[in-house]
């Protein structure tokens, strides 16, 4: 129920975005590379083994509340953030570090002096249609939020995807380099995409918006091939 799950002791996922000041990643790179990166620490096995090294604190996030931050960094900071234990996965120009859940009030130093805000990116050209066969994360074409808040709610749409994949799926993904995409739907589109059974990231409101509004649906048809939510 809820309110257990606000009782346990909560985490948070740390992402950190290179945002150099003369050469900041375009929006939509940004955002899926943030989904990749979250991928990539759940498939990595300091957390799938079971005596990983990561295991432990993944499994008390995910039986928490499931909070992703992302906080943006440049020069020394972000080498500093490289310092620490983490996964670095990069796009076409962006470049997103994760990390593995920490404590809501205990995170390091050199993650908690990096600021939330001016997060906001522009497309670096014109976003075309995704690659056929690939998942699409589809945001809500009603809601407007920095592109920090988006990185964190695609990578709960690529979480959710995770979950509903069998071992063979997963695999798969992985050795595609958990290739997907990122475009805002059209509202003729999302109502249907809503509609269809897809899951939904709804937001809760810590944050940006008011709690409820759908923000990100994750859908495409080649890894994910039923509409059930299935943790692992």
């Amino acid at each position: 129920m809820p309110e257990d799950r606000d009782a346990r002791q909560q985490y948070v996922l740390p992402l950190v975005v290179r945002m150099e000041r003369a050469t900041p990643p375009g929006r939509t790179d940004a955002l899926e590379t943030s989904a990749r990166a979250v991928l990539t620490l759940l498939n990595d096995p300091r957390v799938v083994e079971a005596e990983g090294e990561w295991a432990e604190r993944v499994l008390a996030w995910e039986d928490a509340r499931i909070r992703k931050v992302v906080r943006r960094a440049r020069g020394g900071e972000w080498r500093r953030a490289g310092e620490l234990p983490g996964i670095t996965v990069t796009g076409l120009e962006a470049e997103v570090r994760v990390f593995p859940p920490v404590p809501l009030d205990g995170w390091p130093k050199e993650l908690a002096k990096l600021q939330v805000s001016g997060t906001d990116l522009e497309e670096a050209g014109p976003v075309g249609a995704a690659t056929p066969g690939v998942p699409v994360l589809w945001l809500n074409p009603e809601l407007e939020m920095s592109a920090g808040k988006t990185m964190a709610q695609t990578g709960h749409a690529a979480q959710l995807a995770w979950w509903r994949l069998d071992d063979a799926r997963r695999k798969e993904w992985a050795e595609n380099g958990f290739a997907l995409a990122v475009r805002r739907a059209t509202p003729a589109a999302w109502a249907e995409l809503v509609a269809s059974g897809l899951p939904l990231v709804q937001d809760a409101g810590f944050t940006e918006i008011a709690p409820g509004p759908t923000v990100a649906l994750e859908g495409g048809t080649r890894y994910c091939p039923t509409p059930r939510l299935r943790r692992p």
